[in-house]
């Protein structure tokens, strides 16, 4: 009888094995191929964007431009294309532009990025608007001292904004710096406190809106500066506008954007979509980024879950649609890029444990073919590194030939292994972060709670923080909110994220 039973599983295993070998193979085939068609379509994008010249922003161009200037002496190629605009003549007739930069908190960057967006080398007029919530921020008395020392070299202030009601407390901070800004101001440039300024930026993009009145939002991407630790590489923003479109409100600018609004970015983008207006990235847009040394998985985590909760904004109908068409394709690409990887893993352990053990012919094959799109994945995922690393190095190199003056970047500081792991886990947990913020309708930011409700922001909670509380920080510069008393620990960011993932969905895990 125990032959009999053991006879009758075997067959069984058998037939289940014949049922379910197909099925296994058509799946691990389906998964594999669609993450090398995701692999080798990012490689793709990246080659394009750094060699193609049709394919904007024409990063390699713009170098070969500048060597080219430099080769029929023009020492100066860094500021501009055409030394004659270095001329007086020239420079008296460049419009006036207004530099706003809500602030919160001060980081281990922010005074290098501070001061390199003040000493710009712009010939026309030029202010600068930094603006805080309240004299208690630590901005406030790191940018008094700073300005302090320009005092008499370039017309700054700081303006003091209030709390915000209705919309979020940068998108507050902006609108007050625009209401104070000098009333001759032709150009308004928005900038992010953790993006490092070019001597020629301002004068580029000026000159791009001059040779372009149609342009509505011109805007541009920072370099990422990993600092060594894994969580920095998992964060792999600024925009100038007619000042004309704020002071008469136009296409809804203003209205839209106090009215509720969370993201600058979201909300001017559908504005511009809405009304056919033209955004840009000029080549040039590109601007170092340093990340915070002691980035940790929590701040990590909040930043990925502010990247998802902007797609729960929105201004319109359309926009909405087009927010859940985004993130359904996000989410789908995200886990279909991490998927092969995960089934690879498991061929490899198969493959270890087959070769270990004897195995019917059947079973060999069916681990043969396994492996064959294990190293078809591996093939193209190199591709991908290695398109990404060309671009990051065309990138570096134009940064470097920018701003000669500063310390040059290097390819040195990039950990390609953890940018690879990097990407993997930043693909695995987005899909969770937006689900997490499609569900919650909340999301803590450099200590302030914003509700949502119907796409726009409904209620704003601030926490009192007592004197004897520790520091808070935000969650991507290391930037304290409330004064700095003491050194925040500094665990292991594994460690970190297994505790993250099994806490994630506790609303305390977001309270600052």
């Amino acid at each position: 009888m125990e032959l009999m039973k053991e006879w009758n599983l075997q067959c069984q295993n058998t037939a289940w094995r014949k049922i379910m070998m197909p099925l296994h193979k058509n799946l691990n085939f389906m998964f594999a191929l669609q993450g090398c068609l995701i692999c080798l379509t990012l490689a793709l994008g990246w080659a394009c964007a750094a060699y193609v010249s049709f394919f904007p922003p024409h990063r390699n161009r713009e170098i070969k431009q500048m060597k080219n200037c430099m080769k029929n002496a023009n020492s100066f190629s860094f500021l501009c294309h055409d030394i004659n605009e270095l001329e007086h003549s020239y420079q008296v007739n460049l419009p006036r532009v207004t530099v706003i930069m809500p602030l919160k908190g001060f980081g281990e960057h922010n005074l290098h990025n501070w001061r390199s967006q003040i000493t710009s080398l712009y010939g026309g007029p030029i202010e600068f608007l930094f603006v805080v919530e309240s004299t208690e921020d630590p901005a406030y008395h790191a940018v008094s001292r700073l300005l302090a020392e320009f005092e008499d070299h370039v017309d700054a202030k700081i303006v003091v904004a209030g709390l915000s009601t209705t919309c979020s407390q940068k998108i507050h901070n902006q609108l007050v710096g625009v209401e104070t800004m000098h009333k001759d101001s032709k150009y308004v440039l928005f900038l992010d406190d953790d993006v490092r300024l070019h001597p020629g930026s301002i004068g580029a993009l000026t000159r791009e809106m001059e040779k372009t009145p149609e342009i509505f939002i011109q805007t541009g991407y920072p370099l990422d500066l990993p600092s060594g630790s894994l969580g920095s590489y998992c964060i792999y923003e600024y925009h100038m506008m007619h000042a004309d479109d704020f002071r008469q409100d136009r296409y809804g600018v203003v209205s839209g954007l106090k009215d509720g609004g969370y993201s600058d970015d979201m909300t001017l983008a559908a504005i511009s979509g809405a009304h056919k207006r033209l955004i840009t990235s000029p080549p040039v847009a590109v601007f170092p980024h340093p990340l915070a040394s002691d980035l940790n998985f929590g701040r990590y985590w909040n930043y990925l879950r502010k990247q998802t909760f902007v797609l729960e904004s929105y201004t319109t109908n359309v926009n909405w649609v087009m927010n859940r068409a985004l993130f359904a394709t996000h989410c789908y690409l995200s886990w279909g890029f991490v998927a092969p990887f995960f089934m690879a893993l498991i061929h490899v352990a198969a493959a270890l444990r087959f070769y270990n053990k004897e195995f019917s012919t059947e079973e060999m094959t069916y681990t043969s073919g396994g492996l064959s799109l294990v190293t078809l994945l591996a093939i193209c995922t190199l591709v991908e590194l290695l398109s990404m690393w060309n671009l990051t190095r065309i990138e570096v190199q134009l940064c470097n030939m920018l701003s000669p003056e500063a310390p040059q970047l290097s390819l040195a500081s990039y950990n390609w292994c953890l940018v690879f792991i990097a990407l993997l886990v930043d693909n695995f947990l987005y899909p969770i972060s937006a689900f997490r913020s499609h569900f919650s309708q909340s999301i803590n930011w450099s200590g302030v709670r914003y509700y949502l409700k119907d796409g726009k922001i409904s209620k704003i909670e601030r926490t009192e923080r007592s004197k004897d509380m520790g520091p808070v920080f935000t969650d991507l510069g290391g930037k304290h909110l409330y004064g700095k008393k003491g050194v925040p620990p500094r665990g292991s960011f594994l460690s970190s994220l297994s505790r993250s993932l099994a806490q994630w969905h506790q609303p305390k895990k977001f309270d600052n």
